[in-house]
């Protein structure tokens, strides 16, 4: 069968949460994203938010105050998320202890496999819950 369209990249994904400033101050300051803000294209008296990396970028809806339209069942917590570091994990991994961090599995890093292969990973909770690997 043939697809309609084949995917070349991911462009953004959104989370939901119940904190928007302690979710910008995680991702700032343990995974080193920039928070933009901008208005919306629907209604530009809305100020939207985002966390940019690389070409890529997570949007934030404030749970409760999700933009339409929006997944068929929100909930903050819910994400499982992996990124791809420049830094050795080994080197976050003392960072992450070094900040009081969880790291979960053990405090340790640990062997996995991603979309591009072999992955030595670490794992966090964000403040909402979600999983970031």
């Amino acid at each position: 069968m043939s697809s309609i369209a084949r995917v070349r990249s991911l462009d953004h994904l959104v989370l939901t949460v119940r904190d928007l400033d302690a979710t910008v101050k995680f991702y700032e300051s343990v995974l080193g994203m920039q928070h933009s803000s901008f208005s919306s294209p629907k209604d530009p008296s809305i100020t939207r938010h985002a966390l940019k990396f690389g070409v890529q970028k997570i949007n934030l809806h404030v749970s409760g105050h999700e933009f339409e339209p929006k997944a068929g069942t929100v909930q903050p917590g819910s994400g499982d998320i992996c990124f791809l570091a420049e830094d050795n994990v080994d080197d976050i991994l003392v960072r992450l202890h070094e900040k009081g961090i969880q790291v979960l599995e053990g405090g340790r890093v640990v062997e996995r496999t991603g979309a591009q292969g072999r992955l030595r990973s670490v794992y966090v909770r964000d403040p909402d819950g979600n999983l970031i690997e």
